[in-house]
């Protein structure tokens, strides 16, 4: 691991500046050690990503963004999970080939890139052949991102804000829009159009996801416009329908506290075909659910 980036911490567009190989945490309450919430299987991802088989979904404790409305409020605010060594890591990785997943899916690593690199390439040496995803907030440091060339083959960001005010209230996010628009066209540049196995199975590419909220129709037509002016349908994109009002969600939300009105997102399926877009993967009304999030290590090794 090349623990100088971990010295004055500036993966993540924080920039918090803090040596996590002395003890210091910044933002996201990451340490040094690679703290894991949970490794399995996983058949709720995108059908291209899960498939049959289901994706090597290996989640990470701490977040970088951490929104008021989290369906994973545990791991990346209460930053439940186990500490874990490199080593450790990789042979998850390679625990998950031997279940017969379809890839190995890094769910908000952000904090974590310089370890699972040499994770990566501690599994490589002993077989691992997966294409490797990196599933993220969006909320990244394109130098974070060019770390990540040769190692990560399909990028599977959110787009969760177009208007600033949305990022501030919901996410302390100043500018995540413009960082994030920055962090997937660094993202295209490095894996390109998307390619898919035989079995439909996505080998390379970017998916980006948007998570519809509650009476932010108009944020969510600004995003879909910009997608599809910046890369047609050279990319795909999931428009999500699945948010749930969870009790973690802070008073003072109160237009949180209710699900997505499905009108509303049939109206914006019908806005993106409209535009053109053809590449979209979309959900039914019952995918909001808290069946869909994980049990995760409840405690903090």
């Amino acid at each position: 691991m090349n623990s100088d980036l971990l010295k004055s911490c500036t993966l993540c567009p924080r920039k918090c500046g803090v040596d996590r190989t002395a003890g210091e945490v910044g933002f996201c309450g990451a340490s040094e050690k690679i703290k894991l919430a949970k490794s399995c299987l996983h058949f709720w991802e995108e059908p291209c990503i899960s498939g049959e088989e289901g994706s090597g979904a290996v989640f990470f404790s701490h977040c970088t963004l951490k929104c008021v409305y989290c369906q994973n409020f545990g791991i990346s605010t209460q930053n439940h999970g186990r500490y874990i060594t490199e080593d450790e890591l990789a042979q998850i990785f390679l625990n998950l080939k031997m279940q017969g997943a379809n890839n190995i899916n890094l769910v908000t690593p952000t904090h974590f890139v310089p370890q699972i690199i040499s994770a990566i390439e501690i599994a490589r040496k002993k077989g691992l052949d997966l294409p490797i995803l990196y599933n993220t907030s969006g909320y990244e440091s394109p130098e974070t991102i060019k770390r990540l060339d040769g190692y990560v083959d399909i990028f599977l960001p959110d787009l969760k804000y177009f208007d600033d005010k949305y990022a501030i209230k919901y996410s302390n996010a100043k500018d995540y829009f413009k960082t994030a628009a920055s962090a997937i066209r660094q993202m295209f540049a490095q894996v390109g159009k998307c390619e898919f196995d035989e079995r439909g199975i996505i080998k390379k590419g970017v998916i980006v996801r948007h998570l519809m909220l509650p009476g932010l129709l108009f944020d969510t037509k600004k995003i879909l416009d910009f997608l599809y002016s910046e890369y047609g349908n050279d990319i795909y994109i999931s428009i999500m329908s699945q948010y749930t009002p969870l009790d973690t969600i802070p008073d003072g939300f109160p237009e949180l506290q209710r699900r997505l009105n499905m009108q509303c997102y049939d109206k914006m399926l019908d806005y993106a075909a409209g535009i053109g877009i053809e590449n979209a993967f979309i959900q039914e009304g019952s995918s909001a659910s808290e069946s869909f999030i994980p049990d995760f290590y409840s405690g903090n090794e």
